[in-house]
């Protein structure tokens, strides 16, 4: 039985420990979501009313969580945006369709909750299937004109970006300090840090823009 529900204070421990297995070396060795979680929730851009958990048959395998970004179009104009992040499955049930049901739930209830637009940073191909665009399609760059390869868009109502060009900016929290998530990490119960070649694919990803 499935049944997807927001985040309780009671699920913080179990869903951080999902992260942590769901995200450890698979883009450095080690990993930094859990610790992300953990400060995320205290932070005035969090939005918890999007902050789902998914229960197979009692059990959390899989969560989302989201905060709020925004857009500057080239007249300073500002819109408020979501983005959404770490979206974790238990590496047990990866593969399955639960990060799929996460999301598309999540996008039905913020699309209630008023908002239009959703950028997140990852790899495509975790996200084409779902609506996301490249975010050169939508003319959504960064704060620098760069156009990231792994930066895309979904607009969760039409043409709520009418064209014009836009610069992104996410929230603070996401600006996590690698020497804090590191000391965080430590206090938990010990996991081998290691290489795994998806670490490579990232990197790649990661520094690559579009012209």
């Amino acid at each position: 039985m499935i049944t997807i529900r927001n985040e309780e204070p009671s699920d913080y421990q179990e869903v951080e420990k999902l992260t942590r297995r769901a995200f450890y070396n698979m883009y450095v060795p080690g990993c930094m979501e859990h610790y992300l979680v953990h400060i995320m929730r205290g932070h005035e851009d969090f939005i918890p009313e999007l902050d789902f958990v998914l229960e197979l048959d009692g059990r959390i395998v899989g969560n989302i969580m989201y905060t709020k970004a925004r857009l500057v179009d080239e007249a300073g104009e500002e819109k408020e945006i979501l983005t959404f992040g770490p979206v974790s499955v238990d590496p047990e049930y990866q593969r399955r369709g639960y990060g799929r049901m996460l999301m598309e739930h999540s996008f039905e209830k913020a699309k209630e909750m008023g908002y239009d637009v959703i950028v997140i940073v990852g790899s495509p191909a975790n996200y084409v299937g779902r609506g996301f665009k490249s975010c050169k399609k939508y003319n959504v760059c960064l704060e620098n004109g760069k156009f990231p390869a792994a930066m895309m868009v979904k607009e969760l109502v039409p043409e709520a970006l009418d064209g014009r060009k836009w610069a992104y900016y996410d929230s603070p929290v996401m600006a996590v300090s690698e020497e804090e998530a590191r000391r965080y990490d430590d206090t938990l119960e010990k996991m081998e840090k290691k290489y795994q070649p998806s670490q490579d694919e990232f990197y790649i990803m990661s520094q690559a823009f579009l012209e």
